[in-house]
């Protein structure tokens, strides 16, 4: 890489590249999505080369402009103190592991919602069909509510897109090594050391993968962006587990 060139340029480049071919670029929205965004694993368009790519991926204008505003303003610290290389590992290691720990949690909650459907008395072959077409007989669901019947359809054919799981790891070093460092949020024109706002943040988002209630409104992969900072604050532990001890010094007689 050019040492001119910044490692966040060369990332928001890129995105913004797959973000133009995606919704400029005539016939190809389609494509994109289903070659490049993170699809459940059972799902016909998932590819385990959707783990990295769904990262330079975004669903539209507000979504890529936050992500790479957050990653120029909290990751250009970083660069500056890690350099290109290892900043670039963090942040895939961060992505990698959000897109993970996401389609863990939505492995879990699609067995829990497929074996409800399966006692509750519905055709198994049904719901595989139900799956891939999105119609079933809602009469023969016993007490299975329809909510949770597109819950599992949702869960099945939404793919999740975005840097925001790696920008969260991003977010979680920043705290770390800036933990004074004051932020402003949109909403409330207010000074927050980061040590205080990023762990609420955080928090908001673990509150609104549990309950379903978001602030930041729908279609919002929470749990990608708590995977992304706990893979954050696993490595940065690690790190700091290694460094080597300054030795102390003290003036004796």
């Amino acid at each position: 890489m050019n040492k001119s060139v910044s490692a966040i340029s060369v990332l928001i480049v890129a995105c913004i590249i797959f973000f133009v071919i995606s919704f400029f670029v005539p016939d190809m929205q389609v494509f994109m999505f289903e070659t490049f965004a993170l699809y459940f694993p059972p799902q016909q368009n998932f590819r385990v080369w959707q783990f990295v790519s769904n990262i330079f991926m975004h669903g539209g204008f507000t979504h890529i402009f936050f992500n790479m505003y957050a990653l120029w303003a909290f990751g250009s610290p970083l660069e500056q103190m890690w350099g290109k290389k290892k900043f670039l590992f963090f942040f895939f290691l961060a992505g990698i592991g959000a897109a993970v720990i996401y389609t863990l949690v939505n492995y879990l909650q699609f067995n829990n919602l497929y074996n409800e459907l399966i006692s509750s008395g519905a055709d198994e072959n049904g719901i595989n069909a139900f799956l891939q077409t999105g119609k079933y007989n809602v009469s023969g669901l016993g007490g299975v509510s329809e909510d949770k019947l597109r819950g599992l359809y949702r869960l099945f054919n939404t793919p999740v897109v975005g840097a925001s799981g790696a920008i969260y790891g991003v977010l979680v070093a920043f705290g770390i090594l800036f933990p004074n460092a004051k932020l402003f949020l949109i909403f409330l024109p207010v000074p927050i050391a980061a040590k205080y706002f990023i762990p609420v943040l955080i928090g908001l988002d673990l509150f609104s993968g549990v309950t379903g209630f978001s602030i930041f409104g729908g279609n919002v992969a929470h749990f990608g962006h708590v995977g992304g900072a706990v893979i954050g604050l696993l490595l940065m532990l690690y790190w700091r587990s290694r460094a080597p001890r300054t030795p102390r010094h003290f003036n004796g007689d």
